[in-house]
């Protein structure tokens, strides 16, 4: 029997910044008021939790508030919850048991949607709680103009979670997997986030996977020779080194796409959404500045407790475990190096 044709509903896309709606009454996907706690989902799946002993584990937010992982949750309706997120998160679960080759082989669009759930959780999140804060952010998000207009930006390929939806010659983010080398590798799990750049990295075992969620691959395309030479086991701070480089190469982007829904036709079973960048000014990266590189370096390096001065040792060449000093591939067999 073949499957019934979407409906108009099933294909309408869903605005909750007409009247800002992210809070606890409006499911996330579709707008459906919800009565929490119960209309809710985890930020964070409860096999990812259970799988990782999260539930318990503490996670400091922007206002300085500490919450458990299992205090996350968003608002969404029944309907959205059984049809959508959790076949997502059954899909995934299974994929990821088979590691690193599992996400690799996962499509784009369905790990972009996983990784993309999970962020906007704690995007809004944080954006609820910064209208009541606990301590005032240094840097409120809800005052960055530039993340906010990114995280609208988001929305709209996201919805792809709930509307049959293909996007039209583009990818919305930038999705690296790596893997690391077990014999190295301590933490099972990690997490972080740059929520202003729309930039962040889970970490499941020996693998670890890095977006940035709304640069329509640009950045991706950036680090091709970079991601091609890094298809290896790394030492964990090679890994933190290459999400120095995803990161500050969010911070330097200078573009933010326009996303567009072609008109529905009788027939149609999917929204096809077009991608548009304003190019105008020429420039999609801001000039790159080694001294900040390095700042990003320092903060990505804070476990091996690398100073700055050793990063910086040649300003015109920050240090580097990705690459040797004749800029090839660099084999790192143990961490500290013996002749540094």
């Amino acid at each position: 029997m073949s499957e019934s044709a979407p409906s108009a509903a099933d294909l309408t896309l869903y605005d909750p910044f007409d009247g800002m709606r992210f809070g606890p009454g409006a499911c996330f996907l579709c707008g459906t008021p919800t009565t929490p706690p119960q209309d809710t989902v985890p930020v964070f799946a409860d096999w990812l939790m259970d799988r990782y002993q999260l539930r318990e584990r503490p996670i400091k937010l922007l206002d300085l508030r500490i919450v458990t992982y299992q205090e996350l949750r968003i608002a969404c309706c029944a309907r959205c919850r059984t049809r959508h997120v959790e076949p997502l998160e059954a899909h995934v679960e299974a994929v990821s048991r088979q590691g690193v080759r599992g996400f690799r082989e996962l499509d784009e669009q369905t790990l972009f949607l996983w990784l993309g759930k999970m962020f906007y959780g704690i995007l809004v999140t944080e954006l609820i709680n910064q209208q009541n804060p606990l301590a005032m952010p240094q840097y409120p998000l809800a005052e960055n103009a530039q993340m906010l207009r990114r995280f609208q930006a988001f929305f709209q390929p996201l919805q792809a979670l709930r509307v049959p939806m293909s996007y039209d010659d583009f990818v919305p983010a930038s999705l690296f997997v790596l893997e690391t080398e077990a014999t190295h590798d301590e933490l099972p799990f990690e997490y972080d986030d740059d929520l202003s750049t729309l930039t962040f990295s889970i970490k499941l075992d020996e693998a670890v996977l890095i977006a940035c969620l709304v640069d329509n691959g640009i950045i991706g395309q950036a680090m091709r020779r970079v991601d091609a030479d890094a298809r290896r086991p790394l030492h964990p701070v090679q890994v933190a080194e290459f999400k120095a480089r995803v990161y500050y190469a969010a911070y330097l982007l200078n573009v933010v796409p326009d996303y567009f829904a072609r008109a529905l036709k009788p027939g149609d079973r999917e929204v096809i959404i077009d991608s548009f960048i304003d190019d105008v000014t020429g420039t999609i990266f801001n000039p790159w500045d080694n001294s900040a590189y390095a700042q990003s370096l320092l903060e990505m390096w804070k476990r091996w407790q690398i100073p700055l001065e050793r990063i910086v040792a040649d300003p015109s060449r920050p240090l580097s475990y990705l690459y040797d000093a004749h800029d090839q591939p660099r084999q790192l067999p143990a961490y500290p190096v013996a002749d540094e």
